[in-house]
């Protein structure tokens, strides 16, 4: 008697599970719309052009559904590196400049928005002092 061995996976995580015909959620429901996508395009291009045209034709209208379906690298499906592509590609700038903020310029721009603090509050208790001596003037 042969013995038969089942080969299971050391990384639990990796495994996914079935839901009808040996395929996950996300694979049916992206062969589903790449039927719903791809069967009537079928029909309707080889109306105009010959059966071998219309089946290349879907073929490559449901090529994208089944990359979307199968398609996963680093646990991170087909979508989600087209985003981070698209993002880092035409969103983030190109160049990213280093800029380092050293504590000696800190304390400069520190001192130098106190003196104008301090420049601020003396000419308004100055501006107080001069109207408090024209109107103690009148009062006399």
């Amino acid at each position: 008697m042969a013995a038969s061995y089942i080969s299971v996976p050391r990384d639990l995580t990796k495994v996914k599970s079935k839901v009808m015909f040996n395929l996950t959620k996300r694979q049916l429901i992206c062969f589903s719309v790449a039927a719903l996508f791809g069967v009537p395009s079928f029909f309707l291009i080889k109306q105009i052009a010959s059966v071998s045209t219309a089946a290349m034709g879907m073929m490559v209208i449901m090529m994208p559904f089944f990359f979307l379906a199968m398609y996963e690298k680093n646990g991170q499906h087909l979508e989600v590196l087209l985003g981070h592509l698209i993002e880092a590609t035409f969103v983030r700038p190109k160049q990213r400049p280093y800029k380092t903020d050293n504590n000696f310029s800190a304390l400069v721009r520190y001192e130098k928005a106190q003196t104008e603090i301090d420049e601020i509050i003396m000419y308004s208790q100055a501006m107080r002092d001069d109207k408090h001596k024209k109107e103690g003037g009148k009062d006399s």
